[in-house]
């Protein structure tokens, strides 16, 4: 594949994702995708694998966060790797705190198919915003 097919492959995956096309995005990833996200004290750091790993984990977004892209994200690439770089904010709805966050997802495409999403984000900021206050807890 061209480094331009793959930028093509990683918009159309950032596209399915925005429609809520489960069945679209799960058919750009390969069976064995890995993606992770760093960090602790946040719903959704972790190492999701596979494409049950992937629906829980976009499942889970969904139900944890509400989300914002107020500016289109950047694509670079090289060889079978694309970068996205963007900015991001929205809340957490357990503890409905803001955040706001520039990151960037390294993306591996092989034959088509994404085979492992790093991502790059402030988990401070995150972990942050879903921390609960004492006086919320049960």
């Amino acid at each position: 594949m061209s480094i331009e097919e793959n930028v093509e492959i990683v918009k159309e995956f950032f596209s399915a994702i925005g429609r809520g096309d489960k069945q679209g995005l799960l058919a750009l990833c390969a069976e064995d995708i890995e993606w992770i996200i760093p960090g602790e004290d946040w719903p959704l750091a972790g190492t999701h694998r596979g494409h049950t790993g992937l629906a829980e984990l976009l499942q889970k977004a969904s139900k944890e966060l509400e989300t914002s892209f107020p500016e289109p994200p950047e694509f670079v690439a090289q060889g079978d790797r694309v970068l996205v770089i963007g900015f991001a904010r929205g809340k957490v709805k357990a503890t409905n705190r803001p955040w706001e966050d520039h990151w960037v997802v390294a993306i591996t495409v092989r034959n088509g198919k994404l085979t492992n999403i790093r991502e790059y984000v402030d988990t401070q900021a995150l972990a942050r915003a879903s921390q609960m206050d004492a006086s919320l807890r049960p």
